[in-house]
């Protein structure tokens, strides 16, 4: 297996933190009372219970690599994601930073946030 790293988020509920994953295509691979692992493809995110987090106070996020961060964004739209600027969840429409990449900037509904990056 090669060298990688996965991000360790916080949920308040796994249940719902499944749920909201899930309909970004994102499947359970192993969950317990202490850890849950969801994987989309290569892409692993893992899960521990924080259940007093406050989402408007959470400075918790990570990047996702995409090679269709459009197709992902229509797929979280679709989804019921709200497109807004306030709450939880909510995505951005994808737009290209100064950096020359394109990102979505999508929250989950324990506030962390999720950069979709679109690979070059």
């Amino acid at each position: 297996m090669a060298d990688r790293a996965t991000p360790n988020l916080p949920s308040r509920d796994f249940g719902t933190t499944e749920a909201f994953y899930g309909a970004l295509g994102f499947e359970c691979s192993w969950r317990d009372t202490g850890w849950m692992i969801l994987t989309r493809g290569t892409v692993q995110l893992e899960f521990f219970p924080y259940p007093d987090l406050d989402p408007a106070k959470s400075s918790f996020g990570c990047c996702i690599r995409l090679d269709d961060m459009p197709a992902m964004h229509r797929l979280a739209v679709d989804a019921g994601v709200p497109q807004t600027n306030t709450g939880f969840p909510r995505i951005s429409d994808p737009r290209r930073e100064l950096s020359g990449l394109d990102i979505a900037y999508l929250i989950d509904p324990d506030g962390t946030l999720v950069r979709l990056v679109q690979n070059a």
